[in-house]
């Protein structure tokens, strides 16, 4: 097992052995075990009773966080001709289509988020084998297929991110960032937290929530009081 650093014994310590915090003390916790020299992001594991090898048990969705997630987003759209002025005037990093779509199939992948359109998901489509292991491919479900580009860029670059559970059962996302204050922390988190529970399948029996945890980059985990969680 590899040793503790100073920092990582340091955090540790601040947090008790076996016990479950709530949701607003974990929001706080976080901040203060956090030691690295960047901004560090504030990411929550939700691991949930379902079985996503069943198609009836994925849960997939998306989340708006009302403070969105203090990273700067970079957005890729590839449209057609006449939609290019209202994706630039949006706030798209990059706007386009062949040529785009040449430089991905070179290897190019220096974004954060690609939204497309109906229309172009034939040319699109093609570069699922390389988009697809990046988590970069656009998808309806997540309304990065639109023919509204302009709303779509809108919404990614004001906080909006898609998540779905892996195969373990986890849904792991960013909530923002240390920096934040422990109240917009929670309110995120919170947001994520009120949709999963919203996204629970018919098919899934039991408990849904197994057990929630909040992080920050290379801070231990601190594990959530589900009851704590207001509307879950």
């Amino acid at each position: 097992m590899a040793r503790l650093t100073k920092n990582q014994k340091a955090a540790l310590s601040k947090i008790e052995a076996n016990k479950a915090y709530t949701l607003q003390d974990a929001s706080s916790l976080v901040k203060e075990l956090t030691n690295t020299k960047f901004d560090s992001s504030v990411d929550i594991d939700v691991r949930l009773g379902v079985d996503p090898r069943k198609a009836n048990q994925m849960v997939r969705g998306i989340a708006t966080l009302p403070h969105g997630t203090g990273k700067t987003v970079r957005v890729l759209v590839l449209c057609t001709p006449d939609k290019e002025q209202e994706a630039k005037d949006a706030g798209a990093d990059y706007v386009g289509l062949d040529d785009y779509i040449a430089k991905i199939e070179g290897g190019w992948t220096d974004v954060d988020i690609i939204i497309t359109m109906p229309s172009v998901m034939a040319k699109v489509g093609r570069l699922g084998r390389i988009l697809g292991p990046r988590n970069l491919m656009p998808n309806p479900k997540s309304g990065t297929v639109t023919t509204e580009v302009g709303k779509a860029v809108n919404e990614v670059k004001g906080g909006k991110i898609d998540f779905k559970v892996d195969k373990t059962g986890i849904i792991h996302t960013s909530i923002g960032k240390a920096s934040f204050s422990a109240e917009k922390i929670y309110e995120n988190a919170l947001e994520v937290l009120q949709v999963i529970s919203k996204l629970k399948p018919s098919a899934a029996k039991g408990t849904y929530f197994k057990s929630i945890h909040i992080s920050s980059t290379m801070s231990p985990g601190i594990t959530i009081e589900t009851k704590s969680v207001a509307g879950i």
